[in-house]
């Protein structure tokens, strides 16, 4: 599926049904018919069109010397709400192509970003700037990584106030899969800027002074990020080692008392044993002696039991 779009001259965007210069073509999960058809009308190299559809795809920059085409692709997050406890999250690549006259955008999903774009939410948004339309592309992939990362911080919280009323397997699941999401943002985030980085030094594409400020803007945006998720990553990676020594004290705590526990229950079964035997044993011929057994038996479990307490092994 792709959608055709224009600005006007008062920067609002209108759909087109057929592709004009300057225009933006934003392309969804497309078939192979669709981007071989595509390849050939709009003369971008076929790679351009299969690379960013690969979940795979490291985050780059790429000039076609025979076309002049510009590819640019770039990690963005994407969050899975239907997640039972908490929202999930990963990322996957976006391709961005410049042409002389078009600029295309495509991915496997509809996503957010680029909806934000065709809804007319962006200021200051030209299709004919193609530079310009992708440095905000990227500035707004930036803040939403950082927006991610916030509610990522919010849910470890909650997690960890729950974790002190009960420690269930569950929530160290949960810490376990926002750990996992940790990961996929910081590989996209410093995948993320090596391209910038490129886009700043080697002048792959042509920037204006606007384009340079919005650049660095970005640059910066994506640097935060980097650093936020750093420091989520290494506060949680304390939190699992902390909860991993607990559930180990807590298990050793347990243990300690169960054999505790049991010895001090072997004492009576011990005396019990002892006068089950078919032979003579003290206190055999007075009349009470099963209750004195009884006594002195459980007195003695409760001296040994006395013992271990005041030891704090329970």
């Amino acid at each position: 599926m792709h959608q055709i779009f224009k600005s006007n001259d008062v920067g609002k965007l209108e759909e087109l049904e057929h592709p004009e210069r300057n225009c933006w073509i934003n392309i969804v999960a497309p078939s192979s018919e669709e981007i071989n058809q595509i390849a050939e009308q709009y003369n971008i190299p076929l790679e351009f069109l299969e690379d960013p559809l690969d979940k795979d795809e490291s985050a780059r920059i790429e000039r076609d010397d025979d076309t002049e085409a510009v590819l640019i692709i770039c990690d963005f997050p994407i969050v899975d709400e239907d997640d039972i406890h908490y929202a999930s999250f990963e990322t996957i690549p976006l391709g961005m192509i410049m042409t002389k006259d078009y600029f295309i955008t495509i991915c496997t999903i509809d996503s957010s970003i680029i909806q934000s774009f065709i809804k007319n939410r962006i200021k200051g948004f030209f299709t004919h700037m193609k530079t310009r339309f992708a440095l905000q592309i990227l500035y707004m992939i930036s803040t939403q990584f950082l927006r991610h990362l916030k509610r990522m911080s919010r849910q470890t919280d909650d997690i960890e106030k729950e974790l002190h009323e009960s420690m269930k397997n569950k929530q160290l699941y949960d810490l376990m899969g926002i750990e996992k999401s940790l990961v996929y943002f910081l590989t996209a985030l410093k995948s993320n800027k090596l391209v910038l980085d490129k886009m700043m030094r080697q002048h792959i594409v042509k920037m204006y002074e606007e384009d340079q400020d919005l650049l660095e803007d970005v640059i910066i945006e994506n640097r935060q990020g980097i650093e936020m998720a750093e420091v989520h990553s290494n506060i949680l990676s304390g939190m699992m080692d902390a909860y991993a020594s607990i559930i180990s004290n807590n298990m050793n705590i347990v243990m300690k008392f169960l054999t505790s526990f049991t010895i001090i229950l072997t004492i009576p079964t011990m005396v019990f044993s002892f006068y089950g035997m078919n032979v003579r044993l003290p206190l055999s011929d007075i009349p009470i002696a099963w209750v004195l057994v009884i006594c002195i038996s459980f007195g003695i479990a409760g001296l040994l039991g006395f013992v271990f307490w005041r030891r704090k092994f329970f």
